[in-house]
C-alpha cells in the first residue's frame, strides 16, 4: 500500500489548514487504496483567529497541537519527517499555508518559508517523487522548484501574479480540475480558492489525489 505524507498547517481555514480541504484529502487518499500519515511543523501559529467573527484574538496556539485535532492525533512533528519512508507529499490549502508554513500572507511574493518545510518539500523534488499542493498551497510550489514550474490557484489574479514573479508559470484552471508539470512531477488545484461548496472543493481534489496515486503503480 503506497503511503503519502500529508502536512498540515493548523486546525482553521483563517489561520489553519481549511478542514474541508484537509479531511477531503485524507479520505480520497484511503479511497485510493493508500495509506495517509500526517505532519506539522511544532511551532507557534502567526496568530489565532476567532472563526466566528474574524478577529484576531490574544491566544497563542501550536501548529502541530492544533493540527492534530484533524488527525485525530495521529500525527508527527514534520522536522522528523523523511521522505525516503513515503511515496508522495500532499500539502492541503488554508490560511495556515500562508501564515505559518510560509509567510506569504505577509509579504506576498517577497515571502519566505519555513525550514522544515522546505527541507521537505524539496526532499519530495530532489527524490522524483510527486508532490500535490492544493488551494493556496502552490503558492509554495515557486520555493521548491526550478524557474518556470507550473501551478494553479484558479484564477485569482494577483495571487497568480506573485507565483509568476516568484518564478513560477501560473496555468489558469477550474475548480473540478487540475494542473500537472510532467517535468517536476508537481500537481496542484484551486479547491477553495474557487469553490462554492464543499462537493466542489473536493472534486478536484479527488481528481489531484486520485491522478497522483495511479501514477505510482
Amino acid at each position: 500500500m503506497k503511503k503519502i505524507a500529508v502536512i498540515l498547517a493548523g486546525s482553521g481555514v483563517f489561520d489553519g489548514s481549511e478542514i474541508h480541504e484537509a479531511v477531503l484529502t485524507l479520505l480520497a487518499i484511503e479511497q485510493n487504496q493508500a495509506q495517509w500519515f500526517c505532519f506539522a511543523p511544532n511551532i507557534e501559529q502567526l496568530h489565532v483567529v476567532n472563526h466566528k467573527t474574524g478577529e484576531v484574538t490574544d491566544e497563542t496556539r501550536n501548529v502541530l497541537i492544533e493540527s492534530a485535532r484533524i488527525a485525530r492525533g495521529n500525527i508527527k512533528d514534520l522536522e522528523y519527517l523523511n521522505p525516503d519512508d513515503y511515496d508522495a507529499l500532499i500539502i492541503p490549502g488554508g490560511f495556515g499555508v500562508a501564515k505559518n508554513l510560509t509567510d506569504f500572507a505577509i509579504n506576498g511574493q517577497n515571502c519566505t518559508i519555513n525550514t522544515h518545510v522546505a527541507t521537505a518539500c524539496r526532499a519530495f523534488y530532489h527524490a522524483q517523487k510527486p508532490a500535490g499542493y492544493i488551494c493556496i498551497a502552490p503558492t509554495i510550489i515557486p520555493m521548491i522548484y526550478a524557474n518556470g514550474v507550473k501551478g494553479t490557484i484558479g484564477y485569482d489574479k494577483d495571487t497568480a501574479e506573485a507565483f509568476n514573479a516568484m518564478g513560477g508559470q501560473h496555468v489558469e484552471c477550474d475548480v473540478n480540475d487540475i494542473v500537472y508539470d510532467e517535468k517536476y512531477n508537481v500537481y496542484s488545484t484551486p479547491a477553495y480558492m474557487l469553490a462554492n461548496s464543499v462537493s466542489e472543493a473536493a472534486s478536484g481534489i479527488n481528481k489531484l489525489v486520485s491522478t497522483l496515486i495511479t501514477s505510482l503503480s
